[in-house]
């Protein structure tokens, strides 16, 4: 049968990336106290496509994906871009995972248990070099450092969001990029609480008030000094109670090689 994506084009234009996206599939994540957690991906796929192709041949990309099934994980992000360059004949393979991910989290006083959702995805690309890039969304909830000094009772609080890129050396745990960003929040957001844990929660962010500056200086603290990240940022968002705005910050930074050595 003709192959029409093979037939030559003459508008002499290179088109940077084609291929599908919104393919929902079943990946597997490697979960630091289970062993690996199977969950549901949104998947987009793409490579180049230089001038003299008409176009790329789309099945390519869901057969790739059926031949590693549920074997789709961090380990081998790397082997598909490089399959996807070869089946594709592509100079350059790009990826962009995004899933739900669930840690259980337990209660602070009571010890409840709670499954936590956490948006998370792994973006990739295989050019002359390869590039992998880690993305985690932590709710947290913060208290206001001006609020707390300038009211006689109280001070207002609200629930927010921290969105971490992050590339790196070496594998790197969900869930300790999590639970760095937790801790540096004026306290945890939990999916259970019982009285005597929401008690504590309040008290715990009344003694540790942050602004969106503090929190996302304080991530970079802690990831200035993980020599296995290499490049960072990080953007936190208050979704403010008592203001018609949301409150904003972002660092980035790409470490230097004295950095990492």
């Amino acid at each position: 049968m003709l192959d029409i994506q093979n037939k030559k084009d003459f508008r002499n234009i290179d088109i940077d990336q084609v291929g599908v996206k919104g393919i929902r599939y079943p990946i597997t994540v490697r979960d630091k106290d289970q062993g690996s957690q199977q969950t549901v991906a949104e998947i987009n796929m793409y490579v180049n496509l230089p001038r003299y192709y008409k176009g790329t041949h789309m099945s390519r990309f869901v057969e790739i994906l059926n031949e590693h099934s549920r074997r789709i994980s961090l380990q081998n992000f790397t082997e598909i871009l490089e399959e996807m360059k070869e089946r594709l004949n592509a100079e350059s393979a790009h990826m962009e995972i995004s899933f739900p991910y669930f840690i259980n989290k337990a209660a602070p006083v009571s010890g409840s248990q709670g499954l936590m959702e956490y948006q998370c995805a792994f973006k990739g690309s295989l050019n002359k070099g390869s590039d992998l890039v880690i993305i985690i969304h932590v709710p947290i909830s913060t208290l206001c450092p001006c609020s707390k000094e300038i009211s006689d009772f109280g001070a207002h609080n609200q629930r927010g969001e921290v969105r971490l890129q992050a590339r790196f050396k070496k594998f790197v745990w969900i869930e300790d990029l999590i639970r760095l960003v937790e801790e540096s929040a004026s306290s945890d957001v939990y999916s259970v609480l019982k009285r005597e844990d929401e008690k504590y929660v309040t008290e715990r962010a009344y003694q540790n008030p942050k602004f969106v500056e503090d929190i996302v200086r304080d991530i970079a603290v802690k990831l200035n000094e993980d020599p296995n990240i290499t490049w960072f940022s990080v953007e936190s968002e208050n979704f403010e109670s008592i203001h018609n705005h949301n409150a904003y910050a972002y660092i980035e930074k790409r470490k230097t090689d004295k950095e990492i050595a």
